[in-house]
């Protein structure tokens, strides 16, 4: 066994409902800290799913996954052959990490950011070099140029970023992919792009225009498929081809290829999700900004805020019957936008919170 696997701390993830319920003796417990849609799936993908021909569960899937792939170059004007597909974002960090990065060699990515990234170039045996966020929460690009060596191979932009929310421009975006050198690989996370308000938010259009960034995109959070484990990542079509090298065959199965090409058509469904967000989204802010509790702006379906001995208020929301992300940075709590209900109750439960 690799050295390094026994020294990894590697991704916990959410324990299940059932299990938390059963262990703290309550009745309802909402998971607000896992980043999921609130507002779940699609009818569209039910229908799909159900009708799908049972008799080809002896086949392969598509490997191509060609109907998703047309559909998404259709929409966003792309070559099918930049797109790679993933189960799940998870599986495209690690292409991307196992192709572009060898031991010795360094990443960069902001501080905070998601852990996935530092964690599978830790596996490759790769360096890590992390720059704080502004006080805003926005990405010091300027900080992240004067971090770049000779070693370093990727660098990380999530957009929106988890666990800040906050999002940056596209042109802030391409002013720092040209003066990276074109060896370095620029990795734009977009995972949470769909729920941001602000217009022409994605950095898509880059891959078009530049040889060295990479956009990635997934099911899992506006279009409610976080079980169907569906990303993708677009590439500027001359590293798609190396990048495919590694995929596994097969990786995204019938059933899930189905439930995305559903998803993906029914663009009413997400438009009303977005509108429900940006709605609960702005109320949450308005209420820290009541309280005088600080956060960062969001763009995205959760909100990241200061709390004093924030742990002892997840610890009571819990036992409250709402579940919060926990440890992310030091009394800070990072909150999926719920349903109406539930934000309106977990409101209170916050400003009745004594300590």
């Amino acid at each position: 066994m690799k050295r390094i696997i026994q020294q990894l701390q590697p991704y916990i993830p959410e324990r299940s409902i059932d299990d938390l319920k059963k262990e703290l003796g309550l009745s309802k417990l909402v998971r607000l800290s896992a980043n999921e849609n609130a507002y779940g799936t699609s009818p569209d993908v039910k229908k799909a799913v159900v009708n799908w021909t049972y008799d080809q569960s002896n086949r392969y899937p598509d490997g191509d996954a060609k109907e998703l792939r047309d559909l998404i170059s259709k929409k966003f004007s792309l070559d099918p052959e930049q797109i790679v597909f993933g189960v799940g974002l998870d599986e495209v960090i690690v292409m991307l990490s196992r192709v572009f990065l060898s031991p010795g060699d360094e990443e960069l990515v902001s501080a905070p950011t998601f852990s996935e990234y530092a964690l599978h170039a830790e596996i490759e045996e790769a360096k890590v070099k992390s720059v704080p966020v502004f006080n805003s929460g926005q990405i010091n690009f300027a900080g992240m140029l004067d971090a770049i060596s000779e070693r370093t191979k990727l660098i990380w932009i999530c957009n929106p970023n988890n666990p800040t929310g906050t999002l940056e421009t596209v042109s802030d975006i391409e002013n720092f992919v040209e003066k990276v050198p074109n060896n370095i690989m620029v990795l734009v996370d977009e995972a949470y792009i769909d729920f941001a308000t602000t217009p022409n938010a994605s950095a898509m259009d880059l891959t078009k225009k530049y040889p060295n960034i990479v956009v990635m995109r997934t099911f899992s959070k506006a279009y409610g498929l976080a079980n169907f484990r569906v990303g993708y990542a677009v590439f500027p079509k001359i590293v798609s081809v190396d990048v495919q090298k590694v995929r596994l065959p097969y990786n995204v199965n019938s059933i899930a290829q189905v439930a995305a090409v559903a998803a993906f058509k029914d663009e009413s469904f997400v438009r009303n999700v977005v509108e429900k967000n940006a709605l609960e989204r702005q109320l949450w802010e308005k209420f820290f900004d009541d309280n005088k509790i600080k956060y960062y702006p969001s763009q995205a379906n959760f909100i990241f805020f200061e709390y004093p001995d924030a742990d002892k208020l997840a610890d009571y929301l819990l036992h409250h019957g709402y579940l919060l992300r926990t440890g992310l940075k030091k009394n800070w709590l990072r909150l999926t936008v719920g349903m109406k209900i539930d934000n309106e109750e977990l409101r209170n439960l916050i400003y009745d919170y004594k300590g």
